[in-house]
């Protein structure tokens, strides 16, 4: 798998305009991996970008990320002690990003810019490039513990 790829890939649909961050991160990742789910669920990707539908919350490239794994990782059993990997891997992911940028707070984190700006914009490409990436090296990890 093309790490590095992928963060391109997740990076160019932020870039077009085809996709906001966390929607880029979810298609990619679902597309990279092949994952046999409908492409509707990009469609639930689509209130995060800005901090959760423009609130400022948590980034939407890590939402997406959460999201990604959560598809690969998670339950959809009651009661599936699935829950408890997305949920570790999750807050890996978490704190990945955290202790690259300090926070996960979009609001935060784009201080100080002017939204949709060049400066803006090239930040929340790369930090979806990144989520992007981070998530396909956590997937490939934990299925190269499984063979």
């Amino acid at each position: 798998m093309d790490l590095e790829k992928i963060k391109q890939t997740a990076e160019d649909y932020y870039r077009s305009g085809d996709f906001h961050c966390s929607e880029a991160v979810v298609k990619t990742i679902k597309d990279a991996f092949k994952l046999p789910i409908p492409d509707d669920v990009i469609s639930a990707a689509s209130g995060f970008p800005v901090g959760m539908g423009g609130a400022g919350c948590t980034c939407g490239a890590l939402a997406g990320g959460v999201m990604a794994l959560g598809l690969v990782f998670g339950r959809t059993l009651p009661k599936d002690a699935k829950v408890d990997k997305a949920m570790k891997l999750s807050r890996e992911l978490h704190d990945v990003f955290k202790k690259n940028h300090k926070s996960t707070c979009c609001r935060k984190l784009t201080r100080y810019m002017i939204m949709g700006s060049s400066r803006q914009m090239e930040q929340c490409i790369a930090f979806t490039g990144e989520m992007a990436q981070e998530v396909a090296r956590i997937i490939n990890r934990e299925r190269d513990k499984t063979k």
